[in-house]
């Protein structure tokens, strides 16, 4: 067996994860896993949260405001060391980890949404503070045709898309996934801030760096076979009239393995017998090592969408208010080395992504 190599392990703590193992049933059993904390220390949160409100209250209290985002990189700069240091590059084979200590008023708040459409600057203190934080490991990142090409989305269950494959559902398993899988200019990170969690809702991840493949599996899904559709928050995408370019699932960059994943929209039909054999091993590794990472309020999760499939496991939503509500920012990393240079000539489908910052 071929197993990717690992890295040495330099996290502060653990936080409370479980690794979801399916049976035939459908359901899950949880035993106790972790993943890799690094707490942000009173001061420091204070540092990030006053920044956060000088900038709205400077700003029409609206996080959406161009001037507050044309200001946001000099604030980000002068962000003290600690900020800097826990926004580090992922630094373990998990590829994630949860920035932990920002204070959370479940009241103050609000109700959560019914739609990302009527959050309106509901928890815009939030939204800054992870534009802070995208900026401070990167450029923040928009898609024209998403959320009103908003930097910072609001991930809430929505009547009408429980049984969907995007943030919106809320009763199927959303499977694990490359963030925008289908597009060239992806996130490399995967930002994701917990405002409100009462029901311990987890989101799951499994890293490349963690599986074990047959050298013959990996040659076969390094190459470019298949095309990843666009998935139904990008209607637009799916009705793009060029052909979609076949990309391979996984690479080895001069950084180490990486995956671009997401089998909810991947022909696998139109693949040999073998490689769509390879491509159920790789899936098989991926709920191996699995955990499930259940977010507090004010818990910041980091994925690397490179190294990184995430998804969500099933719950029952409530519209009263109380449901799971996250904050969504994407972040691409200059001059980072993840991606085959093919993907350069890739069409994106029309999808434009826009960089907060040129």
């Amino acid at each position: 067996m071929a197993m990717f190599p690992s890295a040495a392990r330099h996290s502060v703590g653990r936080a409370s994860a479980r690794r979801p193992h399916p049976h035939r049933n459908g359901r899950f059993t949880m035993p106790t896993a972790a993943a890799p904390v690094r707490p942000l220390h009173s001061h420091a949160a204070a540092e990030l949260i006053t920044a956060a409100h000088d900038l709205l209250t400077a700003h029409d209290g609206t996080a959406t405001h161009p001037d507050l985002l044309a200001r946001v990189p000099a604030v980000a700069a002068s962000l003290g060391d600690e900020i800097r240091t826990a926004c580090r590059p992922v630094d373990t084979p998990d590829g994630l980890f949860v920035l932990r200590g920002l204070p959370l008023d479940d009241t103050a708040i609000g109700p959560t949404p019914a739609h990302w459409s009527s959050a309106g600057d509901a928890g815009a203190v939030y939204d800054v503070v992870l534009l802070l934080l995208s900026t401070v490991m990167g450029t923040p990142l928009a898609w024209e045709g998403q959320q009103d090409g908003r930097f910072v989305h609001n991930i809430v269950p929505s009547p009408g898309h429980e049984d969907e494959q995007t943030g919106a559902s809320s009763s199927v398993l959303l499977s694990p996934h490359t963030e925008d899988a289908f597009h060239p200019a992806r996130a490399h990170l995967l930002v994701l801030g917990c405002l409100r969690n009462h029901d311990a809702v987890a989101t799951t991840a499994a890293s490349v760096r963690q599986v074990q493949l047959a050298q013959e599996e990996v040659e076969l899904l390094s190459r470019p076979v298949l095309p990843i559709l666009p998935d139904d928050a990008y209607a637009e995408a799916q009705s793009y009239a060029g052909d979609p370019p076949p990309v391979p699932t996984l690479w080895e960059s001069p950084d180490g393995p990486t995956l671009r994943f997401d089998p909810a929209y991947t022909p696998l039909d139109q693949a040999s017998e073998e490689h769509r054999a390879a491509y159920a091993r790789l899936q098989d590794e991926l709920a191996r090592v699995s955990v499930a990472v259940s977010l507090e309020p004010g818990d910041v999760l980091v994925v690397d969408n490179d190294l990184v499939v995430h998804g969500r496991v099933p719950f029952t939503a409530r519209y009263d208010g109380t449901d799971r509500w996250l904050k969504r920012s994407s972040v691409r990393v200059p001059d980072r080395r993840t991606r085959p240079p093919a993907e350069r000539s890739e069409h994106g489908y029309g999808q434009q992504a826009v960089e907060a910052y040129r």
